[in-house]
């Protein structure tokens, strides 16, 4: 398998996924400016929608969006427990977190990267977001993950999505349980590898 990442973008989610689950890939950057992989490909020949990530499978297939991508990962290493069985409530349970991310937190920090964005913009961007912060660090609790004990796919995109507060002046000081959550999980030895491809830290 091959996944398509840009460094730090959501791809590192199941960049951390492959790794938890210590499963065969190799990795290609993309410049989400220009379209271009490393390989000097126009990566929208390869995901006609221009975003990572994209999962090139051993057929040849592709595999896009992260929440699918992380889901079909933890299916191939089912003894790793990064999610419940498919068909149970608690797998779609799962399905509900990762849609909440996906669509309330992570698209919410899209205003935040965008530089056409005014001050005032981004501030109302903030605002939106902090209830919805709110809302996961209740689901978190005093948990050491979003399942409990279990650390699963939910989890990595989670860490990956609150993560870039710090590059866009959110302070997640509200949410101590939130900060412990952010933690722990960068010290898992298989987000810091993740972490380490891509250049994001040494």
């Amino acid at each position: 398998m091959k996944l398509y990442f840009a460094p730090g973008a959501c791809s590192l989610s199941p960049h951390i996924v492959l790794c938890e689950a210590g499963l065969a890939h190799s990795l290609e950057k993309v410049d989400l400016r220009t379209k271009q992989t490393a390989g000097g490909v126009d990566f929208k020949t390869i995901n006609s929608k221009g975003s990572v990530p994209a999962l090139q499978l051993d057929d040849g297939s592709v595999l896009t969006e992260g929440p699918a991508i992380v889901q079909y990962l933890a299916d191939l290493a089912p003894e790793k427990n990064l999610a419940p069985a498919a068909g149970t409530m608690a797998r779609y349970r799962l399905m509900e977190t990762l849609n909440f991310i996906s669509t309330e937190l992570h698209k919410g920090f899209s205003p935040l990267f965008n530089p056409a964005t005014t001050e005032e913009g981004k501030q109302a961007a903030i605002a939106n977001l902090k209830p919805r912060i709110s809302l996961i660090a209740k689901q978190l609790g005093d948990a050491n993950y979003l399942g409990g004990t279990q650390f699963t796919v939910a989890d990595a995109y989670l860490f990956v999505v609150l993560s870039w507060s710090a590059y866009v002046n959110l302070s997640l000081a509200d949410w101590p349980t939130v900060q412990a959550f952010l933690a722990r999980v960068a010290a898992r030895p298989a987000v810091h590898a993740a972490m380490v491809a891509e250049g994001l830290i040494k």
